[in-house]
């Protein structure tokens, strides 16, 4: 027989050994993760970014109202916890966390200061900081749908406090819209209406942004930017969520070449990169970077943009030349190798109103006997006779492979010569809204899943940046078809404009050519625990981990 207290020691030290060995152990997380920009971001201001590299930046140092779900990529709530719409739909109201707070960071102490909450009085100012005109915000057509919103920015009115949106209280904050939208809860969460600090602004100008001046309220805070090299975003302590933050560092290079950023991640020194065109077929060969190899769809398109107001693309039939002589298929599976499906819309699969996969939508395939003909009829028979042509695209070696078939794509199909120029990234951005080039290279990833964000807020004649200075009878009615879609409550009846917005776009006056719908063609190390979302520049780098190696 065994003393009780004998028994009961041993029973409880079993009962112990069980529990123990059910646990596992701790995982050990790294605080760091080492990253590439690619360029060098032209902004951190919310009200002016345009590009994906800054949109990125913001998405994690700011909040806004509403975020897209990284798998539906529909809207829910981030810095807003509700919202409701009248029964007219077009008042809709906002209900805010009382958690998130401004917070400065000092770079020379390493210390962060919470300064105050976030309200919405501060959504308000950055809409009106938005809509006026002296902000020179490039995005802020997509408030127009906001009343008051267009008339400020165009100048037809100078009275801020006639937008459309007001704080009910501090953390209710209320919109007016010109007529409804059902998807104005993802333009309400959009970079461009995140809100921004009135005080860092006021006080330093143009340099609120720079660290040790920037009020953040997002996951992380800005601890160093030495433009053109290196960029550094620390954890948020005060952030709501930051116990659930595991990375505590973000390092960001800015390496525009895609093969040196590559060979810095095989040498450990990046824990992500994009996969330069040249190495897809080693990298596919690979045993081991085949493996941490990543290849999905994602909600962008990759295409090239005419110049209308510019000879010989002030015709077009000139347009339509260049694109039926484009090969597309033959780029994806010579050049690209990244799975990517050739584009005949604007907008890519994935879309609410895109036709990309109806099959009644034809859109312009490669063609070069009508690709001849057609420049012919233009009155350039065999290319005789045209001027000067130059195709213009941002730095970076996979831009100027592509270039470079096109190039000669055109010069087999059609007989002419075109001449390549590039330029950096934020240079070639001002480019754009100031003088685009004959023909110009831009990629769009969905700013929300709806037409309405790609054919009315990238090519309206006088709502979006036009960077084709498209006017004339055929801009005129794609403007009525795609605001006439915008106000459309059926979803059929949007889905038929669109189709038809779409066909005047991409093919009777064809003022871009669509090239390829987008994949992600990442390698990731694997010690990362990552997400990846479908769309382009919004990752959600605050729910990665990375294990210990």
């Amino acid at each position: 027989m065994f003393h009780k207290r004998f028994v009961v020691i041993v029973t409880l030290l079993l009962a112990l050994a069980m529990v123990l060995s059910s646990c596992k152990p701790a995982e050990k997380l790294a605080k760091e993760i080492n990253l590439n920009h690619g360029t060098e971001p032209p902004t951190l201001d919310p009200n002016l970014a345009t590009d994906t590299t800054s949109v990125q930046c913001d998405f994690l140092l700011f909040m806004g109202l509403t975020r897209l779900d990284i798998e539906t990529v529909e809207p829910k709530p981030w810095l807003a916890t509700e919202w409701s719409v009248s029964d007219d739909g077009l008042v809709w109201t906002f209900k805010m966390r009382k958690d998130v707070y401004w917070v400065r960071w000092d770079p020379a102490t390493q210390k962060a200061e919470k300064k105050r909450p976030v309200t919405a009085h501060d959504i308000v100012y950055s809409v009106r900081r938005a809509a006026n005109p002296e902000t020179a915000s490039d995005y802020a057509y997509v408030d127009y749908i906001i009343k008051g919103v267009e008339a400020v920015n165009t100048g037809e009115s100078t009275d801020l406090e006639s937008i459309g949106v007001r704080a009910v209280d501090d953390y209710t904050v209320e919109f007016t819209l010109n007529q409804p939208a059902g998807y104005f809860a993802a333009i309400a969460g959009m970079w461009t209406n995140y809100p921004v600090p009135k005080e860092s602004i006021e006080e330093y100008g143009d340099k609120w942004t720079e660290p040790g001046n920037i009020w953040t309220c997002g996951p992380y805070v800005l601890d160093t930017w030495e433009h053109e090299n290196k960029m550094i975003m620390k954890k948020n302590p005060f952030w709501f969520d930051a116990k659930n933050v595991s990375i505590e560092q973000i390092n960001w290079f800015m390496v525009t070449d895609d093969s040196t950023a590559f060979a810095m991640y095989e040498n450990g020194e990046l824990d992500v990169a994009g996969v330069p065109l040249a190495d897809m077929d080693r990298v596919k060969a690979d045993p081991v970077l085949s493996k941490e190899l990543y290849i999905a769809p994602v909600l962008c398109t990759y295409y090239y943009g005419f110049n209308t107001t510019k000879p010989p693309f002030d015709n077009p039939k000139v347009r339509q030349a260049f694109s039926y002589a484009m090969d597309r298929q033959k780029l994806i599976d010579t050049v690209l190798k990244g799975e990517q499906k050739p584009a005949k819309t604007f907008a890519c699969p994935g879309i609410f109103g895109s036709p990309a996969e109806d099959p009644k939508f034809e859109g312009i395939t490669f063609n070069p006997e009508k690709a001849r003909a057609l420049l012919a009829e233009a009155g350039y028979p065999e290319g005789k006779g045209l001027p000067d042509i130059t195709l213009m695209f941002n730095t970076s070696a996979g831009h100027q492979k592509i270039a470079e078939f096109f190039q000669a794509n055109w010069k087999e199909v059609l007989g002419v010569e075109v001449k390549l120029a590039n330029q950096e990234w934020k240079v070639y951005l001002a480019t754009l809204d100031e003088d685009a080039p004959q023909i110009y290279r831009l990629g769009w990833c969905a700013d929300y899943p709806d037409e309405n964000n790609w054919v009315l807020e990238v090519f309206h004649p006088t709502k979006s940046a036009n960077n084709p200075k498209w006017s004339g009878p055929d801009a005129d009615e794609f403007a009525r078809l795609t605001e006439q879609a915008a106000a459309e409550s059926d979803p059929k009846k949007r889905a038929e404009l669109y189709f038809q917005a779409e066909k005047i776009l991409c093919v009777d006056s064809a003022v871009i050519a669509p090239i390829y719908y987008y994949t992600r063609v990442t390698c990731t190390k694997p010690y990362v625990e990552r997400t990846f979302g479908k769309q382009g520049g919004m990752e959600e780098i605050w729910t990665w981990k990375v294990k210990a190696h």
